[in-house]
């Protein structure tokens, strides 16, 4: 009996099964340029910044909200002043 290749036919088809599982383990060198890990966040200064901004957008969103109010009133006045007349 001449067998061909190794014996018992099914292993090798796991070895090659393996080799390629281990192929897609190894994960391939980075390409290109490789960026530093980024600073330490200091997140007292992150959340002063955070409660600074929403402060900010509150009080523009007021002063808008005025703006608004008032451009109606002048425009309620102006067409109580033009019907009048």
């Amino acid at each position: 009996m001449a067998s061909r290749g190794r014996r018992g036919g099914a292993p090798a088809r796991e070895d090659e099964q393996r080799r390629e599982e281990q192929a897609e383990q190894q994960a391939p060198a980075p390409q290109g340029h490789v960026l530093p890990p980024p600073p330490p966040v200091d997140y007292g200064v992150f959340m002063q910044g955070l409660v600074q901004a929403m402060q900010t957008q509150a009080h523009t969103q007021a002063a808008l909200q005025a703006q608004l109010e008032a451009q109606l009133l002048v425009g309620a006045y102006e067409g109580c002043v033009a019907g009048e007349s």
